[in-house]
């Protein structure tokens, strides 16, 4: 069996031709401003939060997407785990896509990062609450940027997910 080498800081990480290599320095600990952003949006079914149509919805709308030329500038999509059965789903686009439902967000946005298994979202959260404490805001809403799916952060050795907190 050949031993694998880790990466150096200089070498380039090839795309699995999934989901891009993520890069945590463009996110971590970030104040964004957003007016009348583009998403198209979906209602995802979860069990426990666990998503059960996830994959279905974004590949119906990821279809509706690439056939309008609308683009996925950052490869952004943020999940509001609004219930234990169900989230909404948002992917950044850049322009309205037919037949896809549309929505905008406009607000300040705290970002930060975080890397590990999922079961530590929880705790993330609450880590997010207090870094938006720290900053003098409270937060409005909180989203989940899942960086990759679980195929592409096992072969990129690292699963990052961004918690997003609209403040007030």
């Amino acid at each position: 069996m050949m031993e694998q080498t880790p990466q150096t800081v200089n070498e380039p990480v090839n795309s699995t031709g999934c989901c891009p290599p993520f890069d945590p320095a463009q996110w971590d600990e970030k104040e964004i401003v957003w007016h009348d952003k583009k998403f198209v949006t979906d209602h995802i079914l979860s069990l426990f939060h666990m998503p059960l149509t996830l994959n279905g919805r974004v590949k119906k709308n990821g279809k509706l997407i690439i056939n309008a030329g609308a683009d996925i500038p950052d490869y952004l999509m943020l999940i509001d785990e609004n219930s234990k059965w169900g989230a909404e789903m948002y992917i950044e686009v850049l322009k309205d896509v037919p037949r896809a439902k549309m929505t905008t967000m406009s607000g300040t946005f705290l970002t930060k990062v975080f890397e590990g298994r999922y079961k530590f979202i929880g705790i993330w959260a609450a880590q997010m609450d207090d870094y938006v404490k720290s900053k003098g805001k409270t937060v409005e809403q909180l989203f989940y940027f899942y960086t990759t799916c679980p195929k592409c952060a096992k072969v990129y050795g690292k699963n990052y997910v961004v918690l997003f907190a609209k403040v007030a």
